[in-house]
């Protein structure tokens, strides 16, 4: 079976120093790019996080400091990066929760206005863990009757995400082939910046998703609150959200002044 696409589609993988998708950064991205007609591309990058890999995660992933010294940094690869993928969706496997968050937090960091507006998102992992609850190589080797024997190499673990999914459209008949409703279907709920500090309500209208302002509406907590503002800007959280945190608030400003 082949995706039934509008637009291009970018399957994507990233090897990484650490989980913390606020401080940690990209050692290695691999990239697949579907486009409509069924053509493909795909190129893989090591990147000078220009921090250390702990050694516990070296033993995961196998990419050393040395490895990777003298590497480009993610800045430097940044225009090549956004231009492969600024034109599609995105796929990978635990991508929502993980890759699209500490992707975005790079390209912001390296002064690319990346947003997630007009993309949509399939998370792979999300339809395996619906339909079956296993691991990646377990997926691969369920779907596609094969031994992922480079798992945790980025490309091989990018190229067994889009051949699972294809064999989960196979293997599936009311997986409808399309990657809107594959994106609805794999979204684990309804989160406005990825790392799930905002989320939607059911009217559709912005609101925390944690701390003490928990469940309350975005627009409210600024208004009546306008230090809680500042506080998250000069915090810990992703640059993704603070970025939506800001055009929350510039699109009270501007309702207010209209």
């Amino acid at each position: 079976m082949e995706l039934k696409l509008t637009r291009p589609i970018c399957f994507f993988d990233l090897e990484t120093t650490g989980v913390n998708v606020a401080k940690d950064r990209i050692v290695e991205i691999a990239i697949l790019k579907v486009y409509p007609n069924g053509n493909k591309e795909s190129k893989t990058w090591l990147v000078n996080p220009e921090m250390t890999i702990p050694e516990e995660v070296i033993a995961v992933h196998g990419i050393t400091n040395e490895k990777v010294a003298n590497e480009p940094t993610f800045k430097e690869l940044s225009k090549e990066i956004y231009k492969m993928i600024k034109d599609s969706d995105l796929g990978g496997f635990n991508s929502d929760r993980f890759d699209i968050p500490l992707l975005a937090e790079e390209l912001l960091r390296a002064g690319i206005d990346f947003d997630m507006k007009n993309t949509v998102s399939v998370d792979v992992q999300t339809i395996f863990h619906k339909m079956e609850k296993r691991t990646l190589e377990a997926a691969y080797k369920f779907y596609c009757d094969k031994d992922l024997t480079d798992a945790h190499s980025a490309a091989a673990d990018t190229n067994a995400t889009y051949e699972v999914l294809l064999s989960q459209l196979d293997r599936y008949p009311d997986l409808e082939n399309n990657i809107k409703k594959l994106s609805e279907f794999s979204r684990r709920k309804q989160s406005v910046d990825f790392a799930g500090f905002i989320a939607l309500d059911e009217n559709g209208e912005e609101i925390f998703a944690f701390g003490k302002h928990k469940g309350k509406k975005v627009h409210d907590v600024l208004e009546n609150e306008p230090g809680y503002f500042g506080w998250m800007l000069n915090a810990d959280f992703p640059l993704y959200t603070k970025k939506i945190l800001t055009q929350i608030k510039l699109s009270k400003l501007n309702n207010k002044l209209s």
